[in-house]
């Protein structure tokens, strides 16, 4: 069943404005589920714009400009920023347990039950939610590849 949408459309442009600013890391260390919900958040005046550490000063930068609110430096309790990077899995020790393909929330792991996995680096934005859930401590983080 659809409900109406309770947003107008000012308010779903700020949010899609607010959403393309984050890095898409879809991290949660904002507090949020995702980037989405925490621009959402930011455009109801229930969130600030410091919550993000991928998107560094930087992105609080932006944000704030964009919401005309002071700037802020990000919140440097909630994670460090780091540049770009991207999982890796260590082919030899992957069991295939598949628990890092549930725990990517951008479906950048591929593999099957019982056989080696490997991220699509395209697609992996360095959230490092497959590390906690990798039962073998067979996936690492690296450097991402520039373009």
């Amino acid at each position: 069943m659809n409900t109406p949408s309770m947003t107008t459309p000012a308010e779903s442009d700020l949010i899609e404005r607010l959403d393309r600013l984050l890095p898409q890391t879809q991290c949660g260390q904002c507090g949020y589920a995702g980037c989405r919900p925490y621009a959402e958040a930011m455009a109801n005046g229930e969130a600030g714009v410091d919550h993000c550490p991928p998107g560094g000063d930087a992105g609080a930068r932006a944000l704030a400009r964009l919401l005309d609110v002071p700037a802020l430096p990000y919140d440097h309790s909630r994670g460090e920023h780091l540049p770009p990077r991207v999982a890796l899995v260590i082919e030899a020790d992957c069991i295939g347990c598949t628990k890092c393909i549930q725990a990517c929330p951008v479906d950048a792991i591929v593999g099957a039950a019982k056989l080696m996995h490997v991220v699509l680096e395209p697609l992996c934005t360095g959230c490092e939610l497959c590390l906690p859930a990798c039962p073998v401590d067979c996936i690492v983080m690296e450097p991402a590849t520039a373009d």
